[in-house]
């Protein structure tokens, strides 16, 4: 877990006011821990402009699109908690999870965090974390 989420990559509490600047808060932290180039972010944001990546249980999950690949250093995600619920398209986002996958290892990643985010005792310790290592240890089952 500690080599796809590491507790640089983790804001307990969200800055953004609008969906798209949530994007670009997750996809920051994926460009300062190295996982990504800077223009992955851009990509983020065409993804979302195709499809919507909000996933329900106040989960989104942006991530590029599928020509942003070589902008990927390696599989990584960021994990942003907002204390008021970001607007996306309508849905409320509490969780943003910003993806980054090498190959496929975004398909398992994504699979990874459906399992977690319909386990409300899991949603309910992601709620309560105090700090990185507590939101680690929630999403101890994350793997690519």
């Amino acid at each position: 877990m500690s080599d796809i989420l590491s507790e640089q990559s983790i804001v307990l509490g969200g800055r953004a006011s609008s969906r798209d600047e949530a994007i670009t808060e997750a996809g920051r932290l994926l460009v300062e821990v190295g996982a990504v180039d800077e223009a992955y972010v851009e990509a983020m944001h065409e993804r979302e402009q195709s499809v919507s990546t909000f996933m329900g249980n106040g989960l989104a999950i942006p991530h590029g699109t599928n020509e942003s690949k070589p902008s990927i250093r390696r599989t990584a995600i960021s994990f942003v908690r907002y204390a008021e619920p970001v607007d996306w398209n309508g849905q409320p986002a509490e969780f943003v999870v910003g993806i980054a996958g090498t190959g496929d290892e975004h398909l398992a990643v994504l699979s990874s965090l459906a399992g977690i985010f319909t386990d409300d005792e899991a949603i309910a310790r992601l709620r309560a974390a105090g700090t990185p290592a507590e939101v680690i240890a929630a999403l101890g089952e994350v793997s690519a």
